[in-house]
């Protein structure tokens, strides 16, 4: 399944890999051979917390592995006319407006502005035109929002 991120998102995810394999292996490593000059292993609390740090280190490094090798950068959006991923939305709702980016899941950050094309109000905004509305189901019930400027 294709990751969909924007070339700023792409290069966090790079860079924290990059520090995961290098950096951090190298502590967690120096963690695991202070631990081990402690002496017996079996009840060595040390020990044991640098091998799960190791574990957490490597599942994470395998996770980004695999998202890199699924991602698909999010290109600017050729047109402004329909609501697409890396396009953003301004509109109206409860007499005021908002703007949101439509991003992929790993970038969303609701508080920032940037929705996921996978959440409800994303997956309603792709393909939408300024002037339409949309309806959106909600915790709160559902929500009207119109499409007001599409950057």
């Amino acid at each position: 399944m294709s990751e969909y991120i924007s070339e700023e998102g792409l290069e966090k995810l790079k860079q924290e890999l990059h520090e995961l394999k290098t950096v951090t292996r190298q502590e967690i490593a120096e963690r695991l051979e202070a631990a081990k000059a402690l002496g017996d292993l079996s009840e060595n609390a040390e020990y044991q917390e640098a091998k799960e740090a190791q574990s957490l280190n490597e599942a994470r490094i395998l996770e980004l592995e695999e998202m890199l090798r699924n991602i698909v950068v999010i290109q600017k959006p050729t047109s402004v006319g329909v609501v697409q991923i890396g396009s953003t939305a301004t509109v109206s709702h409860g007499g005021g407006e908002e703007r949101y980016m439509i991003v992929g899941t790993e970038e969303a950050d609701p508080v920032g502005g940037k929705i996921s094309n996978e959440s409800p109000l994303g997956k309603a905004f792709l393909g939408k035109k300024i002037g339409e509305a949309v309806t959106v189901k909600t915790p709160a019930g559902e929500m009207v929002y119109k499409i007001v400027r599409i950057e």
